[in-house]
């Protein structure tokens, strides 16, 4: 299994890239759009790989950092997700914000995701939920799991929270905006609303 490619960018598709090593050999790589999209030929990289080995074919995935790695092959583990599919998924969430969902239950942000129907996200977060709590990235957001499920031990946030909510904004979109908020827990319910929303606004 190769675990890793260091080598310079000879050519970039639209879902992969060519790295060629010093030793003159080229591998193709599938990498999430969204790095991808960092890269420039000529670039030195190093990155990550996953090796798929199917009767037809042996492809690589590749990553950047190890939590994109480390989420891929987490996805890899439901039922129904594929290389391809979780690449997709990669492609269009970070770690972080597919971390949040999961421990969220934010079916609506999962159901946004390529390939994923209401089924596969509800299968997600019943077989991820217990998974994701040592990971890199969801940790830090374990307070925000708790709020979302009421557990804050803040009537006001979970107020607001709810009042964002009822406007159309998703459990994932409204964390990461609470914690811009210098000393959440302490605000009253009217003034995180009125604070979120200004952050929404400049979005």
């Amino acid at each position: 299994m190769i675990g890793s490619v260091k080598g310079t960018v000879a050519f970039q598709a639209a879902e992969y890239c060519l790295i060629e090593t010093t030793g003159g050999v080229g591998y193709r790589v599938f990498m999430p759009v969204s790095q991808l999209r960092t890269l420039a030929a000529g670039q030195t990289v190093r990155v990550l790989t996953y090796t798929a080995v199917r009767e037809d074919a042996i492809q690589l995935y590749g990553f950047l950092t190890q939590q994109y790695y480390d989420l891929f092959t987490l996805l890899l583990s439901v039922s129904g997700v594929g290389p391809k599919g979780a690449l997709g998924i990669l492609g269009a969430a970070r770690p972080e914000e597919f971390y949040l969902a999961v421990q969220s239950r934010d079916l609506k942000m999962l159901t946004k995701l390529p390939g994923i129907g209401k089924k596969t996200a509800e299968r997600m977060v019943l077989e991820l939920k217990d998974k994701i709590g040592t990971l890199e990235g969801a940790e830090n957001d374990r307070e925000f799991a708790e709020a979302v499920r009421g557990n804050s031990g803040s009537e006001a946030v979970n107020e607001a929270m709810a009042a964002l909510a009822a406007l159309g904004y998703s459990n994932s979109e409204i964390l990461p905006v609470l914690r811009k908020i210098p000393d959440y827990t302490a605000l009253k319910r009217d003034e995180l609303i009125r604070k979120a929303l200004q952050l929404f606004a400049k979005k």
